[in-house]
């Protein structure tokens, strides 16, 4: 009759738990900016009609750009009034529009060529680039199964330092996997739009030399094996 092996340590089947761990430098998949367009009128109508204008013109032109920017999203729009004083006699001096566009591009070539002209437009601030991978990149998974490779090379060598060997796998889990810790983003510079004039369209802005922050990928996990008993 065979006997399993008890999931907890015994002078018969000792256990051993080690961690293995994993830190990859990979380059980035995607670089997200984020665009702030802004405008100021003393008419409400005027404010939103121009606001309109100059988000339709960064949508226009993110939009030529085709593959290149991966997903482009609207965020918070706001038409807020301007007040001249506070009181009875308040009045609108004038009214601020504003609207939170959001790129991602996936390719870094077109990535400073598009930035210098949203920051060539009047009124308009960018913000970034963030640098990431995407949620499914084959480097998460590199990273997962170096781990678990470092984690078997681990154990064994404790057992060999014994003068055993590993019998049995008994866990494999993530540390702290009921736990969600978001990753840090590095803080993005900010680009201004500057003040459209009148007269002769201007040369077009030298295009941004942007270079790709490359991205840590990190995994850890714990593994509990048997092993033969020791030769002490």
């Amino acid at each position: 009759m065979t006997t399993t092996p008890p999931p907890y340590g015994t002078p018969e089947h000792p256990r051993v738990a080690v961690r293995g761990e994993a830190r990859l430098e990979v380059d980035p998949e995607t670089a997200r900016i984020t665009i702030t367009v802004t405008t100021r009128g003393k008419d409400r109508r005027n404010a939103l009609e121009d606001l309109t204008r100059r988000n339709n013109h960064v949508l226009e032109l993110a939009r030529s750009y085709g593959q290149a920017i991966e997903k482009l999203e609207t965020g918070a729009f706001s038409i807020t009034p301007e007040l001249t004083q506070k009181g009875r006699n308040e009045q609108i001096r004038a009214y601020h529009g504003r609207v939170h566009i959001t790129a991602v591009l996936n390719d870094f070539t077109a990535l400073g060529e598009f930035t210098t002209q949203i920051a060539d437009l009047d009124m308009t601030r960018v913000n970034g680039p963030w640098w990431g991978l995407r949620p499914n990149s084959p480097a998460h998974a590199a990273a997962r199964r170096q781990a678990v490779h470092e984690a078997v090379q681990r154990a064994r060598e404790y057992a060999d330092a014994l003068g055993a060997h590993l019998t049995a796998l008994l866990e494999l889990a993530d540390p702290g996997a009921e736990n969600t810790t978001p990753t840090a983003l590095p803080t993005p510079g900010t680009t201004r739009g500057r003040a459209a004039f009148a007269g002769a369209a201007p040369e077009p802005a030298p295009a941004l030399d942007l270079e790709p922050q490359r991205q840590t990928v990190h995994a850890q996990v714990n593994a509990r094996f048997l092993m033969t008993p020791p030769e002490l």
